[in-house]
């Protein structure tokens, strides 16, 4: 396949992410509880609504594994696109809502700064939690995207959760970062108008992570095809068939990470037999199982003319 070639990732770093957010999350309460700090607090709920969302994709995974049958038979893969796109709906909904919401309130309503040595002390933990965990899943996305840039990746990534990590991790520190400077604005001036203002911050940076998270997943929820790259060298392989005289559309569809349907135009030779064609159908279809194991049916419509209608159809 290409640079960002997909597999089926084990959950090692989805397990990490929920350690330390979970553990993350109990802190930054207990800091809020005794700093009355509305950044801290909504600190803890991103931090929440993090750990659940590691269990989704996780669920998410699990649930695409199961086989086909008679009501999905092409299998339960997206159900991972589906759960993904869950996440995004939570993290908006729960993480952003809340967190401008609870800073609008605490403008609105102002307490009085505790001291916030416990605030700095969390914070400078959490951010290394979600450093380790970053790490972590920083190298599971680089190993995916090969040559392509961060963004190019992201947006042609077919598995969720190898980016939605990296994204969540990286609005969690970017998230520390601003709490961080609503207490220590706070402590500085003695307003707590500025830890709302924090908070406020906070939910605009969960906002537009869970925006581009809900734009990839529903890409791949209603139906994204398989890399350009991998589409080319199919149609070589089928354009290299003896008795095969032309190919018309090579379309392709990801069902998951690691799972394609392939359906192909081809214009056999009129003076081959029907033994023949199915002989040559049948070889393409275990030669592309064997290349690309993540291409799990392989359909072949005889088409005459083929690759001068796909010409046609794609210049028009």
């Amino acid at each position: 396949m290409s640079a960002v070639s997909e597999g089926h990732h084990s959950n090692r770093t989805l397990l990490i992410a929920f350690a330390a957010n979970l553990g993350v999350a109990v802190a930054k309460f207990v800091a809020a509880a005794i700093t009355g700090s509305s950044a801290m607090l909504t600190e803890g709920i991103h931090s929440v609504v993090d750990s659940f969302n590691q269990l989704l994709l996780i669920y998410g995974r699990h649930r695409a594994k199961k086989p086909a049958d008679a009501i999905h038979p092409f299998g339960h893969g997206r159900e991972i696109y589906f759960w993904s796109f869950v996440v995004a709906v939570m993290v908006f909904a729960l993480g952003a809502g809340v967190s401008i919401y609870e800073g609008i309130l605490h403008i609105a309503n102002p307490e009085e700064p505790v001291t916030p040595i416990v605030a700095y002390v969390v914070l400078g933990a959490a951010f290394l939690l979600e450093g380790w965990s970053t790490i972590a899943a920083f190298n599971e996305f680089k190993q995916s995207k090969g040559r392509l840039g961060w963004i190019s990746a992201i947006r042609s990534s077919k598995d969720p959760p190898t980016f939605i990590v990296l994204l969540e991790n990286g609005a969690a520190m970017a998230g520390i970062v601003a709490a961080g400077i609503g207490v220590f604005a706070t402590e500085i001036t003695g307003n707590p108008l500025y830890d709302g203002v924090a908070s406020v911050v906070i939910g605009g940076i969960l906002a537009v992570t869970a925006f581009v998270l809900a734009i990839e997943s529903k890409g791949l929820l209603i139906g994204e095809a398989a890399d350009l790259e991998l589409v080319e060298d199919i149609r070589r392989l089928v354009e290299g068939c003896e008795g095969i005289v032309g190919v018309g559309d090579v379309l392709t569809v990801h069902s998951a990470p690691d799972q394609i349907t392939v359906m192909v135009s081809v214009d056999f030779d009129d003076t081959i037999s029907a033994g023949q064609v199915e002989r040559i159908v049948d070889g393409v279809e275990v030669e592309a199982s064997r290349r690309w194991p993540q291409i799990r049916r392989f359909f072949i419509r005889p088409q005459q003319g083929a690759r001068e209608q796909s010409i046609i159809a794609r210049t028009q």
